[in-house]
C-alpha cells in the first residue's frame, strides 16, 4: 500500500535546495556584519584585567614551539622540524614514556619524556627557566636539545638514539 495522504512529503527539486543552501551561507556572512555594526562598546572595567592566555598550546605543538623560545634566550640551536622528528621517534608525542626494558633502565634510570632523556642527563643540561622535571614537556625538549648541542652541534643533527 502506497503513501498517497496529505502528509506526503514532495521532492524538492535540485534547483530550489541550491536558494536554501546560498540563502543560508548569505545569512551566515551577513548577521556578523549585521550585528557589528549595530554594536556599542561595553563599559571601562574598574578591576584589574584578567591575565593575558598562554602563547603556547599545551600540545606538542606549543611545548615546541615554548622550548625553541626559551632556547632561543641561552643560545641553543635546534629547528622545529628536528624537534619534531626527534620526538616522533623516541617517544611518539607522549611526554609520559618512559624505557624500562635499554641498559640505562637496567642501570636503574631509565629514559623518560618526549625526548627520552635519563634523569642525570636532565640534570647536567637542565636549562633556567624551565621546570625541575624532566616529564614536563618543554623542560624535557629544552633540556635534551641542550644536550644534543654540546654532543651533536644541535638536534637538527641527531638522527637516531642518542
Amino acid at each position: 500500500m502506497s503513501a498517497t495522504g496529505t502528509y506526503r512529503r514532495r521532492k524538492s527539486t535540485t534547483l530550489t535546495r541550491g536558494f536554501i543552501a546560498v540563502g543560508t551561507g548569505a545569512a551566515a556572512l551577513l548577521l556578523p556584519l549585521l550585528g557589528a555594526h549595530t554594536a556599542s562598546a561595553a563599559p571601562a572595567q574598574t578591576a584589574a584585567a584578567p591575565a593575558a592566555p598562554s602563547a603556547y598550546t599545551n600540545d606538542l605543538d606549543g611545548w615546541i614551539k615554548q622550548s625553541l623560545a626559551v632556547m632561543a634566550e641561552h643560545g641553543i640551536p635546534g629547528s622545529y622540524e628536528g624537534i619534531h622528528r626527534n620526538v616522533m621517534r623516541e617517544s611518539s608525542g607522549n611526554p609520559r614514556a618512559i624505557n624500562n626494558w635499554d641498559s640505562n633502565a637496567a642501570a636503574g634510570t631509565p629514559s623518560k619524556g618526549l625526548l627520552q632523556i635519563i634523569d642525570p642527563t636532565f640534570r647536567a643540561y637542565h636549562v633556567p627557566g624551565t621546570a625541575s622535571d624532566s616529564y614536563d614537556p618543554v623542560a624535557n625538549i629544552t633540556a635534551a636539545c641542550n644536550y644534543a648541542a654540546a654532543k651533536y652541534g644541535s638536534i637538527d643533527n641527531v638522527f637516531g638514539a642518542y
